[in-house]
């Protein structure tokens, strides 16, 4: 809070006096949006960490169902006999 006093004393005879006081209005108004910027900055971080495990676990998915798809492919060429001389 900013105080501020003038006297001015002239000749004449009054003086005037100016007084000035600031309420802080503007500070907490300052901090306000300060903390609304940390809390704004807080949800975006983690909604960015959340979509990046999300796609991570995506992959992984993906990549076990590659697996799996390869191994029903090796399953099914060991389950087919050589063909050459088996239809004579």
């Amino acid at each position: 809070m900013t105080d501020e006093r003038t006297t001015t004393t002239t000749r004449e005879p009054h003086t005037t006096i100016v007084e000035r006081r600031g309420g802080g209005g503007g500070l907490l108004i300052g901090l306000a949006v300060l903390i609304l910027v940390i809390v704004a900055a807080f949800f975006l971080f983690n909604q960015s960490q959340n979509d990046a495990i999300e796609t991570q676990a995506v992959t992984q998915a993906a990549d076990s169902v590659g697996d799996a798809a390869r191994s029903v492919g090796d399953a099914a060429q060991d389950a087919v006999p050589a063909t050459g001389d088996a239809g004579e």
